[in-house]
């Protein structure tokens, strides 16, 4: 292969993350002719509604897989967090890079951490995952629908529109802004998104011709650790209009996986920890849908339909 076209979403952070994946392939194929071609995504479009009310994260990679159907590009890169628990038989995902933190991050010219904040404190999110945790753990707070790119978010915090927001860790580390992580949240109470702080390469389904290609980009574990997430997701039939969080997190020979889904009302949750060896990950993923249903993820997901 002499050339590559990659396929981003055309914020910074997409960008940052498709030109990280060309230097990694770089230094893995030196002779390597790469292209990344950046496109505005109809979710970066429309900034003013909520995602679940307009079709959900698969308006971030429309564009992008459409663009591989077409031939216009070879892979496209995303944060795994985007994409949805399962993909079109038309797609699959070629590699998994190394994970980046999966925490969430409070950031605030104002406060210095989440338990400082007073009553009527205006936060802003656009996850339906931590509304629920704000909802159910810092009932007095106001939250306020807060999209755009991460330079945006935090323009917005500085203008003053809103008295602190949550971001993910890995966005702000990858573009260099640690210097605006307030707090970093504990995972046990801010319990991460699917796939959050990895990236992905996505191809199609036929072209098994990249598959020993990309290989030298892929992390074992973290590999392991998004494909439980995502069985376990999948399984739930999780959304982005459903409030839920799984993360598995390897530990030696064993994995660790917590799952939580929540409830219209705060205190309608339900929680999932399991602990096995890695061989045993299905066993893991069983264990875990059979205790969310036991304790009502269920009901959970039916009253979001």
């Amino acid at each position: 292969m002499k050339k590559l076209r990659i396929i981003s979403r055309n914020s910074q952070l997409a960008l940052w993350q498709a030109n990280f994946v060309k230097e990694q392939l770089i230094s893995y194929y030196p002779d390597l002719i790469i292209e990344v071609i950046g496109v505005t995504t109809t979710g970066d479009k429309i900034l003013d509604i909520a995602l679940d009310k307009i079709g959900g994260k698969g308006l971030f990679i429309k564009e992008l897989e459409n663009g591989l159907l077409t031939d216009i590009a070879d892979i496209a890169v995303h944060s795994l967090k985007d994409l949805p628990a399962k993909l079109e038989p038309s797609f699959k995902l070629g590699a998994i890079l190394k994970r980046e933190d999966a925490a969430d991050a409070f950031v605030s010219n104002k406060y210095l951490n989440l338990e400082s904040m007073p009553e009527g404190t205006i936060v802003g999110t656009s996850s339906a995952r931590r509304v629920a945790i704000l909802k159910r753990y810092y009932p007095q707070v106001n939250i306020k629908l807060l999209r755009g790119n991460l330079p945006t978010r935090l323009n917005k915090l500085d203008n003053r529109e809103f008295d602190a927001i949550i971001l993910a860790v890995a966005g702000l580390k990858r573009l260099g802004l640690d210097n605006r992580i307030t707090q970093r949240l504990d995972t046990d109470r801010f319990l991460p998104a699917i796939g959050q702080g990895a990236l992905a390469v996505e191809i199609l389904s036929s072209r098994v011709d990249l598959i020993d290609y990309l290989k030298p980009l892929e992390d074992n574990n973290t590999a392991l650790e998004v494909m439980v997430e995502r069985m376990l997701g999948s399984k739930l039939g999780a959304s982005c209009s459903v409030p839920i969080a799984i993360y598995a997190k390897s530990m030696g020979e064993n994995i660790c996986l917590d799952a939580m889904l929540w409830g219209i009302h705060n205190n309608n949750y339900c929680h999932s920890h399991i602990q096995i060896n890695k061989s045993r990950y299905e066993d893991a993923i069983e264990q875990c849908f059979n205790e969310l249903y036991q304790n009502g993820a269920k009901d959970i997901i039916a009253q979001y339909k």
